[in-house]
């Protein structure tokens, strides 16, 4: 009996192996930095596209960070820890765009807007530019450094917003079957 289930549980993997083995992996994965860029920016313009307008003014509790404040913090990290490394802040992002900037289609712009600046950014950096030493809130580090910070911190905001979508009955689109 025991040597029949298995037999059958083996036959059934290999029946399946070719649609197991199918599946694509997201794009970016395991590519570096910039195929790391390409993955967590994706996937949180698709979060939020998927979101619900009203949704943006969600939070979880008084004094947390709502939906919209979530993807503007990230908007606002991304262009100064950029500015760190040398271009510009946006001229047209002002002071407190975080919590007045709450419209999904105004949230989904600045944000496809500071995950493609950093992806060009990076791009156009060479070896001896992510070498180069950088002063950021009293402390050395490297335009490397300050890059890996970014994706670090849109991948830690990405989780705090996936828990976000699930409490609002969002499902993030990639995890749909």
């Amino acid at each position: 009996m025991k040597r029949n289930l298995i037999q059958t549980i083996l036959l059934a993997f290999l029946l399946n192996a070719p649609a197991i083995f199918a599946q694509k992996m997201p794009e970016g994965i395991w590519e570096g930095y910039d195929g790391e860029w390409t993955h967590v920016s994706q996937q949180l313009i698709a979060l939020a596209e998927a979101t619900p307008a009203d949704k943006f003014a969600w939070r979880p509790a008084p004094g947390v960070r709502s939906t919209s404040e979530v993807y503007m913090h990230i908007v606002d990290a991304n262009f100064y820890l950029l500015s760190v490394t040398g271009p510009k802040m946006p001229a047209d992002l002002k002071e407190g765009m975080d919590t007045k900037v709450t419209s999904k289609a105004e949230v989904i712009s600045w944000l496809k807007r500071s995950l493609d600046a950093v992806k060009q950014a990076h791009l156009a950096a060479k070896p001896s530019d992510l070498a180069r030493k950088v002063h950021i809130e009293d402390r050395d580090a490297t335009v490397d450094g300050i890059y890996l910070r970014i994706i670090i911190h849109a991948n830690e905001h990405m989780g705090q917003l996936v828990a976000y979508a699930r409490m609002t009955g969002v499902v993030p689109p990639w995890s749909k079957s």
